[in-house]
């Protein structure tokens, strides 16, 4: 079975469109003047004849006309070709009317007049500007398809640079407290090694696809949490939320890791006093809501710190266009960021183990 996409655009089947055109004029023409008294069948014949001056006069006018001068923007050239044309297309109408077309509708006993050379005129013109409009139609088709395409490849490799601008930026923190330990020489050492292991799995094989399942996002985010608590041991107080069937839903990939980052970075560790972090988590709806409030010192602003905040909001823009809302405030003393993502949904994973309502909670202190 064709395609309509295929029917339309490919080339193998332009003598197939070519042919179900004229067979649709013809019975179109057929039907159009059967409403003028004539008969049906005389019309198709009378149409029929006609067919070869159709296609000789739309012809060069679509496939080269067209494409060679107007598609150019050779305008006035068009025109020029255009106007000379259809001076040809005058004498071709008037002689094959009095040297075919008549004398065959003579020889059928079919009467016809001998004075509506500009009614036949008129039909060719009217054929050749739908015929041409058809073939411009779909160049028009092609080159919005084409421009798409760009701009959909354009935009993919913007979110690869995005996504491989945030994997350095995450792991250069992280070696970094696991530089600590080591220097130390601490037996955690080898324990936080296992968890970057696994974070690093997650960048290069995970994170190669478009979406990844909402739990996985989270689990990483415990991974980050648990990385970061082996830092400041009881120096940091952190309470963690999860409510709804996480398993349930898709992601893009890295989208809130960014800003846990940028709580620990900016918030924890420039705070004199003993800092807090609340990060709360809620899927249902197919909607994601996201909060994360960190204390921080209130004579620091924290805004629009950090290479992954702001490669957050373009993939945001990007990826969810409409569908998302972020909020980043300073509030002297702590910083809250607030993030509504409209997700898609799996039905067939709540079939799953997955229990209806999830709520896990975690104090440190």
């Amino acid at each position: 079975m064709i395609k309509t996409n295929e029917f339309i655009f490919y080339p193998k089947y332009r003598l197939l469109r070519n042919v179900s055109f004229w067979l649709s004029w013809l019975l179109g023409w057929g039907c159009f003047l059967s409403l003028l008294g004539s008969t049906f069948a005389g019309n198709l014949i009378r149409i029929a004849l006609w067919i070869p001056v159709f296609t000789i006069f739309s012809y060069p006018i679509t496939y080269v006309g067209i494409p060679k001068l107007l598609l150019k923007a050779k305008y006035l050239f068009f025109l020029g070709a255009l106007l000379r044309w259809l001076a040809v297309g005058w004498f071709l109408s008037v002689y094959y009317l009095k040297y075919v077309s008549a004398p065959v509708l003579d020889r059928l006993a079919m009467p016809h007049g001998d004075d509506y050379a500009w009614q036949c005129f008129l039909c060719v013109m009217t054929t050749a500007a739908c015929f041409s409009s058809l073939s411009l139609g779909k160049q028009w088709l092609l080159k919005q398809r084409d421009f798409l395409q760009a701009q959909q490849e354009k935009i993919t490799a913007e979110l690869q640079v995005l996504k491989a601008q945030v994997h350095p930026h995450f792991l250069f923190n992280t070696l970094n407290n696991i530089y600590s330990f080591s220097l130390d020489r601490s037996p955690k050492t080898p324990e936080l090694i296992l968890k970057l292991s696994s974070l690093l799995s997650y960048m290069l094989y995970d994170c190669r696809a478009e979406e990844v399942r909402l739990e996985k996002e989270v689990e990483i985010m415990k991974n980050y949490i648990g990385l970061e608590k082996e830092r400041y041991g009881d120096k940091i107080e952190i309470s963690w939320t999860v409510e709804g069937d996480i398993g349930d839903y898709f992601i893009s990939p890295l989208l809130m890791l960014p800003f846990l980052e940028n709580a620990f970075k900016h918030g924890a560790s420039e705070q004199i006093e003993k800092p807090w972090m609340g990060i709360d988590i809620s899927a249902a709806n197919n909607t994601l809501k996201f909060k994360i409030t960190n204390s921080k010192n209130e004579y620091i602003s924290t805004g629009n710190k950090g290479i992954g905040i702001n490669n957050v909001k373009k993939r945001l823009e990007f990826l969810y266009p409409e569908k998302h809302e972020l909020k980043i405030n300073d509030e002297g003393d702590f910083f809250s960021v607030s993030l509504m993502v409209k997700l898609s949904g799996d039905i067939s994973a709540k079939t799953m183990r997955h229990p209806p309502v999830v709520t896990a909670q975690m104090m440190t202190s």
